[in-house]
C-alpha cells in the first residue's frame, strides 16, 4: 500500500461508517434487541457479540446487493427503500457523525472539491446531509438511484468524477468497506480504507486499499494538511 498524495485533486466519500456513525448505531440497536435473549451476558459482552454480528453480515449483504444490481433487481430494492424513507417522514431518523468528521471536512474543503458516492437511496442521503449541515459541503452527490449500477461497480465514482470535472485517476475514494475499495480500483482511483465503520483491516488491504486509517478524521493529517 502506498498512497500517492501528489495525484489527488478531488475526494469522494461513502456515508455509512465513513461519515455517519452507522455501525455504532446498529450495534446499539441490536444490543437492545438481544437483551431479553442474552440476559445471561453482561452489557459489554452483548455489545461485543452485537458488533461481531453486524460485521459478519456486512460482506454477504454487500455481495447480495451487488448480485441484485447485476441482474437489474436493484431498482426494486431502491423503490422499496424510497417507500420506507417516505413512511419514516413522521419519525425521521437521527444521524450521528463520526467524531472529528465535521472538522475534518472543514479542513479538506479548503483544498479539495469533494463528492458523495453512496449506495443509500436518494431521500436518506439528502436527509443525512441536511440534518448534519453538510448539504453545501459536497459539489456532487451520487446515490443508489443516480446511475444504473451502484457500488461495487465503478459507475457511481466515475459519474462523480465526471461531474467534478476531474480525471478518475486524480480522485481519492474514502470508504469503510471492500465494496468502496473495489469500486475505486475498478474506476482507476486511489482508495483509503477507514476502520471506523463496517470493514476490517485485512479485508480492506486485500481489496486493494492504498492506505488504512483508524478513522476518517485522520485523513487531513494523512494528506499533509
Amino acid at each position: 500500500m502506498a498512497l500517492d498524495t501528489g495525484r489527488i485533486e478531488a475526494l469522494l466519500f461513502d456515508i455509512d461508517g465513513t461519515l455517519s456513525d452507522s455501525d455504532d448505531v446498529m450495534v446499539e440497536k441490536l444490543e437492545r434487541f438481544l437483551r431479553p435473549f442474552l440476559f445471561f451476558l453482561n452489557s459489554e459482552k452483548r455489545k461485543k457479540f452485537a458488533r461481531w454480528l453486524v460485521m459478519a453480515v456486512e460482506s454477504p449483504g454487500n455481495f447480495l446487493y451487488g448480485m441484485a444490481d447485476r441482474f437489474d433487481l436493484d431498482s426494486i430494492l431502491v423503490r422499496s427503500f424510497d417507500r420506507r424513507a417516505r413512511s419514516r417522514r413522521s419519525r425521521p431518523r437521527t444521524y450521528r457523525l463520526i467524531p472529528g468528521v465535521e472538522q475534518c471536512l472543514g479542513c479538506l474543503d479548503e483544498r479539495y472539491p469533494m463528492g458523495i458516492a453512496s449506495a443509500r437511496d436518494e431521500p436518506t442521503v439528502r436527509d443525512f446531509l441536511v440534518q448534519t449541515g453538510l448539504e453545501n459541503t459536497f459539489r456532487v452527490v451520487v446515490s443508489a438511484s443516480t446511475v444504473r449500477h451502484t457500488k461495487p461497480y465503478p459507475d457511481p465514482l466515475l459519474h462523480a468524477a465526471q461531474k467534478l470535472g476531474i480525471e478518475p485517476a486524480s480522485c481519492l475514494m474514502v470508504g469503510d468497506t471492500t465494496v468502496d475499495i473495489s469500486a475505486a480500483k475498478e474506476a482507476g482511483m486511489q482508495a483509503v480504507g477507514v476502520l471506523c465503520g463496517f470493514g476490517r483491516e485485512g479485508e480492506l488491504c486485500r481489496a486493494g486499499a492504498d492506505l488504512i486509517l483508524a478513522t476518517t478524521a485522520d485523513l487531513p493529517c494523512a494528506l499533509g494538511l
